[in-house]
């Protein structure tokens, strides 16, 4: 993919254009289910983001900070400290369906409460 798509949090608050250089990628670490309530699936940008309002952002590790909208909570972005990589929630942008699920991480920390269907790395 590299047509720009469009995202907002859910009070429009926040919004954002970026260039999605793939598919959406499953994550099951404890952070990213804590964060999301579930599984977190995010959208690969690199550094294409480009955000119009003012996002939070917290230092979830040594090596990532996760970016919130302050007025209605909704975790937009995930970022790498180290790389030029930005990882945008999926469902934030106005198309999500757009997005085939590529790839899933941290699958030895999903817990035994769940599984994606179809195969995948």
């Amino acid at each position: 993919m590299t047509s720009s798509s469009t995202g907002r949090c859910l009070c429009g608050a926040v919004t954002f254009t970026a260039t999605p250089r793939g598919g959406m990628h499953a994550c099951h670490c404890g952070t990213c289910r804590r964060l999301s309530g579930g599984i977190l699936f995010s959208v690969d940008c690199g550094d294409s983001v480009a955000v119009q309002g003012t996002v939070a952002t917290y230092a979830s590790s040594d090596w990532a900070t996760r970016q919130f909208c302050p007025a209605c909570g909704t975790g937009l972005f995930w970022r790498s400290n180290a790389w030029a990589v930005t990882m945008v929630s999926a469902q934030a942008f106005d198309d999500p369906s757009a997005f085939k699920l590529e790839d899933e991480f941290c699958i030895e920390s999903k817990p035994d409460t769940y599984a994606l269907a179809g195969d995948r790395p």
